[in-house]
């Protein structure tokens, strides 16, 4: 392999994610503008179905694809999501979206195209589960303790479990009060009490005040472009690197291996789209393209499915955000999933004796925009790798770290 043949792939790769990075980092932090901390607490906060449920029909119609996903799903884990519902709409998001699903029906036609929407929803959900199961945030993990002590002590334990406790037992102040009437002899006190509730009144006021904040476009691109990417600036450096060797490493003639071993191609779509980045809608024509070929349609919907949904970026950050365990699920899932519809969608296909005959033009990436958008993500990103260097290298020469 030359090197030129790896900086080409790496600056095609760059060319095809960098619009969408870009396009998701602005999303996220007009989302994050917008939408208060507080909404995505109480909706995808808990670690319950219900949480993750709500997560992956946000995501399924948003036209994000796999890397643009990455600074939503850092965003509104900020905000305070549960693990369970971040990762449902990393998967769900990619896989799908308003474009990708026309495109599919234009494509495929109407089986196909409900086939794998429904097929990502199970997906999603069934990795969100697993996850709020086996690996609970450690928020939620104390706020359940709290909850079993004070259930079997019978007392409010004064503590802060992200208010669990606390809003179950608000503390008040006794005030005393006399009242009565009086005489020229006597004076008859009346005494009563009141409860002040000063602290949850100014809680209440001050979430009011934080909810009617007024929108600052400002303070939408900080939080994109300095909090979220400064998050993300390293995987997503590694994941192109990795992710365009993996590029020139491919076989021209895949569509020939995947025939020749048939009950081997999902094993091996499985290998090569884990970890390759393809969005959603440009999959579409790899897929129809490798059914046309002679590969199975339960094979080229692995790909299809696995192929959007993961890459080397979104396992370097679903590692980083989530945790080793939450990663396992995220892949596992994926894996299991695909090839378990993709046999699903082989029996549907025998039995209705569907295959795609045409393909639609897809415009290829690499026009002014995408240029561009390479050139601003790529310089981010460097920035943010080389930035401790240089700040270190400054605090050195004022006499902070190397003067004896």
């Amino acid at each position: 392999m030359e090197i030129t043949h790896f900086l080409e792939a790496l600056w095609q790769l760059s060319l095809a994610m960098a619009p969408y990075i870009l396009f998701g980092l602005i999303f996220a932090g007009i989302l994050h503008e917008i939408v208060p901390d507080s909404i995505v607490t109480k909706h995808l906060g808990n670690d319950n179905i219900t949480s993750v449920v709500k997560s992956t029909l946000f995501g399924i119609p948003l036209p994000v694809c796999s890397c643009g996903v990455i600074p939503l799903a850092t965003s509104i884990k900020k905000s305070g999501a549960s693990k369970g519902a971040t990762l449902s709409f990393l998967i769900s998001t990619p896989i799908t979206g308003v474009d990708s699903i026309l495109a599919t029906y234009g494509i495929f036609g109407w089986i196909f195209t409900i086939y794998r929407v429904v097929t990502s929803m199970v997906i999603a959900t069934a990795a969100g589960i697993l996850t709020n199961i086996f690996d609970k945030d450690e928020e939620t993990v104390d706020s359940d303790r709290a909850k079993d002590i004070a259930v079997k002590t019978d007392k409010p334990l004064n503590a802060n479990f992200n208010g669990a406790v606390g809003a179950q037992h608000p503390t008040r102040t006794p005030t005393f009060k006399m009242t009565g009437t009086t005489t020229s002899e006597t004076f008859t006190p009346s005494p009563t009490f009141s409860f002040k509730t000063e602290a949850l009144q100014s809680d209440a006021n001050q979430n009011a005040s934080l909810n009617k904040r007024k929108f600052s476009f400002i303070s939408a691109m900080k939080y994109a472009f300095i909090t979220l990417l400064g998050d993300i600036a390293k995987p997503l450096f590694w994941g192109l690197i990795i992710g365009a060797l993996i590029t020139v490493a491919i076989p021209d003639n895949l569509s020939e291996i995947l025939k020749t071993y048939n009950w081997l191609s999902y094993l091996i779509v499985i290998v090569i789209a884990v970890p390759m980045y393809v969005c959603a809608t440009a999959s579409l024509p790899i897929a129809a393209g490798l059914m046309l070929s002679g590969v199975s349609a339960g094979a080229a919907f692995v790909f299809l499915s696995a192929g959007p949904a993961t890459n080397t970026v979104t396992i370097g950050v679903v590692k980083k955000m989530l945790g080793n365990r939450s990663l396992a699920i995220y892949l596992g899932t994926i894996v299991i999933g695909s090839i378990l519809f993709g046999l699903g969608l082989d029996a549907i296909f025998d039995a209705s004796q569907i295959d795609p005959t045409s393909l639609i033009h897809m415009d290829e990436h690499g026009g002014i925009i995408a240029t561009l958008s390479s050139i601003v993500l790529w310089g981010l990103v460097l920035y943010f790798l080389l930035k401790p260097y240089f700040t270190k290298k400054e605090s050195c020469s004022g006499g902070s770290c190397c003067s004896s």
